[in-house]
């Protein structure tokens, strides 16, 4: 199923109309750099997302503040035109009431995806086409491929820098129009190539974390977005024992061990946040493997439909659930019903709802992305036992 990376549809001797997202930092104004060097028509746009008093200026941010500027002084360098569109309302909206509800509802969201997903290769792209541009380049560490039934989604060559799990979401249809030029590249020669290019972004530090969380305090930002979501609960043994009080679920995530504040004679790992209970479900860190992931949501890139690839056997695939794994075998499978079931052969600890599952072809560093979906349900092992017995 693997496909080679394209070479560049901006390097076929055409001049093209590109538009490079331009997120302020060293990765998209290199992007817009090369472009406009190689005398192709960009246009740098540049989404301010958000403003929220200490997140505009945080080292480590994006999409406010600072990075609009030097996202704006950049493009003045290289000669382009540059926008900046206003973008905080549809993100707030699609993004952080999104991560919001999720973490109430005691998944553990990935707001980035999600960007990418509703922000990034929709509305912008749209934007984009009716600019009349031919592509939109950004500066993603991923690859653009070709396969059977067109445009197809690779892995960054630089294992330090792949992003793919980010963008298992994208579509065929939105990849057709997309360009990554930076993903056949290691990061030292994209800082080499932005001095060479004279950007004041040279040197400039990555983002980091999740850019509408100031001094990443998760539960500050869920209590603005959903007032009253700190509500006290119980803690709970996964043998039905009350063993204390916390002070809301959303303070708590799937496999912590730190800061419980409840006496035991041995470790205890948070196994579950229940919602509907209110209350954070501790136990013995082997009830923490996971073998079975219930996916929803799922977007398949691989060749042909989800159905025809899976067939009534399932197929074999490599499948990670955290950005900084390496992928593991593993097998899809869909039900009579429709569901899909990923098992993995050799299990994960502290796998959570909301959390994404990333299929690959193989194991390769330039492997091709099958899709993936959204972790409905991470079967751990104090629930096996019920399901694996006959009802």
């Amino acid at each position: 199923m693997s496909t080679r990376p394209l070479e560049s549809p901006i390097g076929d001797g055409k001049r093209k109309r590109v538009v490079v997202a331009m997120s302020g930092g060293v990765d998209s104004s290199v992007v817009a750099g090369i472009l406009a060097r190689s005398g192709h028509e960009v246009i740098g746009i540049t989404l301010q997302l958000y403003d929220h008093g200490e997140a505009v200026g945080r080292k480590g941010s994006c999409c406010a503040g600072q990075d609009v500027e030097d996202a704006r002084r950049v493009a003045q360098a290289l000669s382009i035109p540059h926008y900046v569109l206003d973008y905080e309302k549809r993100f707030s909206d699609a993004v952080m009431q999104s991560f919001a509800e999720s973490y109430v509802a005691g998944e553990t969201p990935i707001p980035c995806v999600t960007c990418n997903q509703k922000i990034k290769f929709q509305d912008l792209l749209a934007t984009a086409r009716d600019l009349g541009a031919d592509l939109l380049a950004t500066g993603h560490y991923v690859q653009r491929g070709q396969g059977r039934d067109g445009a197809t989604l690779l892995r960054g060559a630089d294992a330090a820098r792949d992003q793919s799990y980010f963008l298992f979401a994208t579509t065929r249809e939105q990849l057709e129009s997309l360009w990554f030029p930076l993903g056949g590249m290691p990061k030292s020669d994209v800082r080499a190539l932005a001095h060479d290019l004279g950007l004041l972004v040279a040197e400039k530090s990555d983002s980091q974390d999740i850019c509408f969380v100031p001094k990443g305090r998760y539960s500050d930002v869920i209590e603005r977005l959903k007032p009253g979501a700190l509500q006290p609960g119980d803690i709970v043994h996964v043998d039905g024992r009350r063993l204390g009080r916390h002070d809301g679920i959303i303070n708590y995530t799937i496999g912590q061990r730190r800061g419980l504040k409840i006496a035991s004679a041995d470790p205890l790992f948070v196994l579950r946040l229940d919602a509907k209970r209110n209350e954070v479900v501790v136990g013995p860190r082997a009830f923490l493997h996971t073998r079975t992931l219930v996916l929803r949501n799922v977007n398949w890139l691989g060749d042909g439909s989800l159905e025809e690839a899976v067939g009534g056997s399932g197929a074999e695939v490599f499948a990670r659930i955290r950005s900084s794994q390496a992928p593991q075998p593993a097998t899809v499978s869909l039900d009579q019903d429709g569901i899909v079931r990923v098992t993995l052969r050799y299990g994960e600890q502290g796998a959570a709802a909301g959390q994404a599952c990333v299929l690959y072809a193989d194991d390769s560093q330039e492997a091709r992305v099958l899709g993936g979906g959204w972790i409905a349900e991470a079967v751990k092992a104090d629930t096996m036992d019920a399901l694996e017995s006959p009802a």
